[in-house]
């Protein structure tokens, strides 16, 4: 045993009534009058969290330790380190502890003159994000990601609004997630606002969808699409989408001008003679004025046949123009309805392309902020 140090009994020198503590340990008085007490105790504190970047915030909890039963000229508090020794700290694995820096303050109240002292330890806190990172936020994102495919269905399969609401019920299972996880706070957490922003997304693409399956499905009954619709979309934004017809050339404009140049030349090629085929043709028609000379020689039987053939010739004018008229009306009622839905397929493709960029813009403005 040390000669300047002597070790006593902590009732020996206090004598107080407080006995609450678990273990009694020594008090260590030094030949200055120095007195070390060293008691082992747990300290709860409760610290205010926010959780504005959850799961990427970074927190600030504050110890302080002082004396409101003495004053300053009676105990004086100081720290004797510029920070907290975090070398008997434990690991958390849900927190990193990246310094605890001390402080002294001496307050003065207003009902007393004395001073009063004290020493904040501010403990500076990480979350380790990753195991939010793979369980909430990279399925959140996959799952954004399949709202705009919804408008690259196509519009008979009568899938692409259960598709939507799919994935709206998958964003309110996370949303709700997220809400169990999280403490209490009146601040919205960064992860929150990407799922609300997500499911607003959703909402307005299902809403979208259903307007173009209207527009699809314009039939007959509907009128004309409109001659600006037919500028704008289907010659400017159906060729700039990549949209196309079956059947259409997908090669673009340069085909079409090459196709051009092909019927240009075939047009410069010698027409037949007009003349030629006209001679050539008069011979058989010296033969069919005999023959109608030698029938005219009979008049009775053939004017008969000749009337009866009449009539037949025009019953079968008169069927053959009511079937091109009823081709000619079943072409322009499915030319119609076949513009139609050309319209919607476009909207669909641009629909399409304006909310992969959204997500994809969003999703970087999320990561940007928690950085």
């Amino acid at each position: 045993m040390s000669r300047s140090r002597l070790h006593f009994l902590r009732l020996r020198i206090w004598a107080d009534d407080d006995s609450s503590e678990p273990v009694n340990t020594n008090v260590v008085l030094r030949y200055d009058g120095l007195i070390t007490w060293d008691a082992p105790a747990i300290t709860k504190s409760s610290c205010v969290v926010d959780v504005t970047y959850f799961p990427f915030d970074h927190q600030q909890c504050n110890l302080t330790f002082g004396s409101w039963t003495y004053n300053g000229n009676q105990v004086d508090i100081f720290n004797a380190l510029d920070s907290g020794d975090l070398s008997d700290f434990i690991e958390d694995v849900e927190w990193e502890v990246h310094g605890m820096p001390a402080v002294k303050n001496v307050i003065s109240y207003g009902c007393c003159s004395e001073p009063y002292p004290d020493v904040t330890f501010t403990l500076l806190l990480k979350r380790r994000s990753s195991f939010y990172i793979v369980n909430l936020l990279i399925p959140c994102v996959l799952i954004s990601f399949l709202a705009p495919l919804s408008f690259y269905l196509p519009a008979a399969s009568g899938e692409k609004v259960s598709l939507g609401v799919t994935i709206l019920l998958a964003m309110t299972v996370f949303q709700l997630m997220v809400a169990e996880i999280m403490p209490a706070s009146e601040n919205v957490p960064l992860i929150g606002k990407y799922y609300i922003a997500t499911m607003a997304l959703i909402t307005a693409s299902t809403a979208l969808t259903i307007m173009v399956m209207n527009i699809h499905f314009c039939g007959a009954e509907a009128r004309p699409v409109p001659h600006w619709a037919r500028v704008v979309i289907l010659k400017y934004m159906s060729r700039l989408l990549f949209v196309y017809d079956v059947g259409e050339s997908c090669l673009g404009p340069r085909h079409d001008r090459e196709r051009g140049r092909l019927s240009k030349v075939y047009g410069q090629l010698p027409e037949p003679d007009l003349k030629t085929a006209r001679n050539k043709d008069l011979p058989r028609k010296k033969e069919r004025n005999k023959l109608v000379k030698n029938d005219l020689r009979y008049p009775g039987e053939t004017l008969q046949d000749a009337d009866s053939y009449c009539a037949r010739y025009t019953v079968l004018t008169r069927n053959i123009e009511y079937i091109a008229k009823c081709l000619k009306d079943h072409k322009a009622t499915h030319s119609k309805g076949s513009e139609w839905k050309k319209v919607a397929k476009v909207i669909d493709r641009f629909f399409m392309w304006v909310f992969f960029i959204m997500v994809f813009v969003m999703t970087i403005l999320i990561i940007a902020r928690a950085d």
